[in-house]
């Protein structure tokens, strides 16, 4: 029977993904752990933690101390951390009925099966607020240039920045899209189909669905901002061109009335 410290169970989003092997590697040289999958049970000396290849670790009922001691070591094996850690926490007990409400989750059977099916939600949800904060920073970082364009009909910023711009918002726009299969339902299910009402009825509270879709608006406006850059883009090539054939047919002339 695992002991806790204390009654909360929290969730931290450290980097994009974790070294698969290094991580393995990591983990039985230092600590008790156990694979599932793509997640590993860390056994600490209270409480215990669940830590997914794709840069969460779970906390159920452990301190301050073994915390920030597992996440310094995570940190080594971990490839392109956050600058800051997308952290959720929640209280959790043990009663008849498995539910989650008002910002407590019941465990039933409270078995490592059970916690982990809870905890493939809560990583989700942490790896989910972490893809909200990107697309919501670049939004807001970018909305004035939809402003100037809708103003003057062009924006100040030159054609490098331009590209530059088109170039980050690809990157974020594309790293979402290709980390958007970790939202699905876990494989894991497949072997213990017993365990995934536990993992609806927390993804369910934590509105994993519909806050999915929200992400899904965010993402196609980053899209219409690309069209929209790409266009003005094009436009202040095409300015420049015609530029420079004005000056070349005003230089012709101008040597045509020399000679």
């Amino acid at each position: 029977m695992t002991s806790y410290s204390n009654g909360l169970v929290e969730s931290v989003a450290v980097a994009r993904q974790f070294e698969d092997s290094k991580l393995e590697s990591l983990l039985n040289e230092t600590y008790r752990s156990t694979r599932y999958r793509d997640a590993f049970l860390v056994d600490l000396e209270e409480g215990e933690a669940w830590v997914f290849l794709y840069g969460v670790i779970i906390f159920w009922g452990v301190d301050l101390a073994l915390k920030s001691r597992l996440i310094a070591d995570l940190e080594n094996v971990a490839e392109d951390k956050f600058t800051q850690s997308e952290v959720e926490r929640f209280n959790f007990t043990v009663g008849e009925v498995a539910q989650m409400r008002e910002e407590t989750l019941t465990l039933f059977e409270n078995t490592p099966i059970e916690r982990l099916a809870a905890s493939h939600a809560l990583a989700q949800s942490a790896k989910l607020g972490h893809f909200e904060n990107r697309a919501r920073d670049v939004i807001v970082q970018n909305e004035f240039i939809p402003r100037q364009l809708a103003t003057s009909g062009r924006t100040s910023l030159s054609r490098k920045k331009l590209a530059k711009l088109r170039g980050t918002l690809f990157s974020v726009n594309s790293d979402i899209l290709l980390n958007f299969n970790l939202l699905d339902t876990p494989e894991f299910f497949w072997s213990y189909p017993e365990q995934e009402a536990m993992y609806h009825t927390v993804a369910k509270y934590l509105d994993i669905s519909p806050r999915i879709t929200v992400l899904n608006k965010k993402l196609e406006a980053i899209h219409e901002l690309l069209a929209m850059l790409a266009e003005e883009q094009n436009h202040k090539h095409s300015s420049l061109l015609e530029w420079i054939i004005i000056l070349l047919i005003a230089l012709e002339l101008a040597l045509f009335f020399v000679h």
